[in-house]
């Protein structure tokens, strides 16, 4: 008889468009949790020690006058040009190492920052497994958020009188966000689908 009753009410209220929304009583409310991996940077701060030289260009430059004037005293003609070339290199190197000899050695120490990747792991809660009662029946479904007491179904109507000898009533499950099974990545509850009497 619940349908005739549920049909004979939508004459006065909703039978333009044969849907209506009504509200089943919650019998039980389930969290459905999983776990997500999420990558956290812990970092500290090392300091490096850097050490330099006061180093001056002074001896470089004297020991390559010296040694270029001594080469070209070596040889006559393009000779004498190789031997003041060869001179002043060999006397620059010479003058910096005798003039840097004894410069002072500095050091310092800078911070650098070094990172590594950590794993980590929480737990959050997908959704909601609802068990409600509508018309006499207990019927499950799966919610975004938590319904309350009540949840709200959707009631349609429409004619069957082929099959059925007379009018069809049937309800949607609740629509508490994306439903389940169409797009959300979760497959269908197995009573999440319409109800027909």
């Amino acid at each position: 008889m619940a349908p005739a009753l549920l049909a004979t009410g939508l004459t006065t209220s909703a039978m333009a468009d044969d849907v209506y929304y009504d509200s089943a009583r919650v019998l039980s409310v389930t969290p459905q949790t999983e776990r997500v991996r999420y990558v956290t940077q812990d970092c500290h701060t090392d300091y490096v020690e850097q050490r330099y030289q006061e180093r001056s260009p002074a001896g470089a430059i004297l020991g390559g006058i010296a040694g270029g004037l001594l080469g070209a005293q070596i040889g006559k003609g393009n000779g004498r040009i190789a031997g003041a070339a060869v001179g002043a290199g060999v006397g620059a190197m010479v003058g910096d190492r005798v003039d840097n000899s004894n410069s002072r050695v500095y050091s310092e120490s800078r911070p650098v920052q070094r990172c590594v990747d950590v794993e980590n792991w929480r737990t959050e809660t997908s959704g909601y497994h609802v068990e409600y009662r509508y018309n006499g029946r207990n019927y499950t479904t799966f919610t975004q958020q938590p319904p309350g007491d009540r949840i709200q179904v959707r009631v349609a109507v429409s004619d069957d009188y082929g099959s059925r000898g007379g009018s069809r009533v049937s309800y949607d499950e609740p629509g508490y966000g994306q439903r389940p099974g169409y797009g959300d990545g979760r497959p269908p509850h197995p009573n999440n689908h319409r109800r027909y009497w």
